[in-house]
């Protein structure tokens, strides 16, 4: 394993409990019921969720983009 192998499993960890940390944008009833609510649609994002999100999009950039690394240039450097 190297250190490319390494960090990626770090930031795909990272990157599941960024997702369980995520709060749901779906009320669970509308998914039963057929309908669709609009009351929070347009909520602005403030404190801890905008924080999370924040994150969550380096995480997923950094794990792009070291996937690609991992992909096609760990045999070339190593």
């Amino acid at each position: 394993m190297t250190v490319w192998d390494i960090l990626l499993i770090i930031v795909s960890s990272l990157l599941v409990i960024m997702i369980i940390l995520m709060e749901s944008k779906e009320d669970a009833t509308a998914a039963f019921t057929g309908e669709k609510s609009e009351l929070f649609a347009n909520k602005k994002q403030r404190g801890f969720e905008l924080w999370i999100d924040r994150i969550f999009m380096i995480l997923s950039i950094s794990f792009f983009v070291l996937s690609i690394v991992v992909a096609y240039f760990v045999d070339r450097l190593a």
